[in-house]
């Protein structure tokens, strides 16, 4: 049993279900950082005494080099219980001018933007390689696929930038979500401020926030920013999920497309000859997790009135759990891409399975002789339509069938007929901005490299900016109210 101030004896079975204890191990550092800033700030506002600050100084930093916690149902009370175990009863100034639920808020927030840019650090990389894969295959042609059935020559590199794109948008989606993150709801105490006089904008500074979630209410109460994280997670683990699909399909007998590194497959229990795609299909699973922690999160958040209400706990894992597997896979996804081995033969094989030069076809029809385009898509319809698959025809074959028609009439010759069919040509002519012609290709990838050095400058910046405030915080913890104190 325990025995609160108030309430009385509680009992280990409430204890437990109320304990946030194990999740709030992610922000054990954080909550250090939180007190060593408040502390600063009270300390420079005359709250509290050099000598007080001194010695709840040297309890966090013996605190963080491994000292047992003390007892409390999350990691704020077990630190500040191991605080005044080792200062005394002063030790409980450090509280002073704020709230659990302002604290709890904080903490959150600083480890949400450093695992905000470990995870942008991750897609940068995963861009990076999906466009450096596709500077090697600019020419390399494969098929086109709409509703999963073959529908027009394409370039691999056109392909992979069609995830690196989508991935650049999930980049993007990150930070914008950070900078919403990087706001200092500290100092709002438990909902409407506190009659201390402190310095939320020096606490705020000290804790590398950009600016502060400014009402107090609001502040305690939000966990907007989360929603919106776990947003931006689904949709990048949704598009994430779509490579994987392909990684699966592509690697399989059916398809010969790829083939994985063994690193990032498995054998069967029992039968010797699999090759299973393992890592991509817990990718494309995880991605159902991630979906489901935002459904969770929106769920929890739907009807909770202003302001701070218990229920918020429960929000938290699902952040932190979104984010390890949306950061794994990632990595997962950016090791197994690098790694495959594309049977380039095949692909292009491939590409003009199912008729799939017919759109050139009919758009050469209307190019040479001048007829409507629907009068072209009619006589390449009834050519896909006849009997037996289009490009298993001879190429008189095809010539008798379109002679029939008025092209024969308006000079479209054999030449023309083997230029529409073949998928390099195919390919060629597609040359404006987007297509997959390999002169546009290597514009939109010169284009890509130079976004992915500018986000990597950007990404500098911003750690730069956290980790060089934190350093301040430090050094102002550790030496100055020490020096001041030894020079009194």
């Amino acid at each position: 049993m325990f025995r609160d101030q108030r309430l009385g004896e509680i009992s280990e079975d409430i204890l437990d279900y109320l304990s946030s204890r194990k999740a709030d191990q992610r922000i054990f550092l954080a909550d250090l950082l939180v007190d060593r800033a408040h502390l600063v700030m009270l300390k420079e506002m005359g709250q509290i005494s050099e000598e007080v600050a001194s010695k709840i100084i040297a309890a966090l930093d013996e605190i963080e080099e491994g000292s047992a916690l003390g007892a409390g149902e999350d990691v704020h009370e077990a630190i500040e219980a191991a605080v005044i175990a080792l200062v005394g009863p002063e030790g409980g100034r450090m509280h002073t001018g704020r709230s659990r639920n302002d604290e709890v808020a904080t903490c959150i927030r600083i480890a949400l933007r450093d695992d905000l840019l470990d995870l942008m650090d991750g897609e940068l990389s995963f861009i990076k390689t999906l466009v450096r894969l596709a500077a090697n295959h600019r020419e390399s042609v494969i098929p086109g696929f709409t509703h999963t059935q073959h529908a027009q020559p394409t370039t691999l590199a056109h392909h992979l930038l069609a995830h690196a794109d989508a991935a650049l948008r999930d980049l993007d989606r990150l930070k914008d979500a950070y900078r919403r993150v990087n706001k200092s709801p500290l100092g709002a105490a438990a909902f409407a401020s506190t009659g201390f006089d402190i310095d939320r904008a020096r606490t705020a500074d000290l804790l590398g926030f950009d600016s502060l979630v400014e009402n107090s209410m609001d502040a305690v109460s939000s966990r907007d920013f989360v929603l919106e994280v776990l947003a931006a997670l689904s949709i990048a683990m949704v598009n994430c999920s779509r490579l994987a699909e392909e990684l699966i399909l592509w690697s399989s007998s059916e398809f010969g497309y790829l083939e994985l590194d063994n690193l990032y497959a498995t054998t069967s229990s029992i039968m010797p000859q699999k090759k299973n795609p393992d890592t991509a299909e817990l990718a494309r699973a995880k991605t159902g997790s991630v979906i489901g922690s935002l459904v969770a999160a929106l769920s929890i958040c739907k009807a909770l009135p202003m302001s701070y209400n218990r229920d918020l706990q429960e929000v938290t894992p699902h952040l932190w759990r979104s984010l390890d597997w949306t950061l794994s896979t990632v990595r997962i996804l950016d090791g197994c891409l690098s790694s495959s081995r594309f049977n380039l033969e095949h692909l292009k094989e491939s590409s003009v399975l199912g008729f799939s030069t017919a759109t050139e076809l009919a758009d050469s029809l209307v190019r040479i002789t001048g007829m409507p385009f629907r009068t072209a898509h009619s006589i390449v319809g009834r050519i896909a339509a006849g009997k037996g698959e289009p490009t298993m025809r001879t190429l008189d074959e095809i010539s008798l069938e379109i002679w029939g028609s008025p092209a024969s009439e308006r000079g479209f010759s054999n030449d023309h007929l083997l230029r529409a069919l073949d998928p390099v040509s195919n390919v060629a002519l597609r040359a404006n901005a987007g297509g997959p012609a390999p002169e546009e290709t290597a514009r939109m990838i010169e284009e890509r490299m130079r976004l992915i050095a500018e986000e990597e400058k950007n990404l500098a910046g911003m750690r730069s900016r956290v980790d060089g405030a934190i350093e301040v915080l430090r050094a102002i913890g550790r030496s100055d109210i020490l020096r001041d104190l030894k020079g009194d």
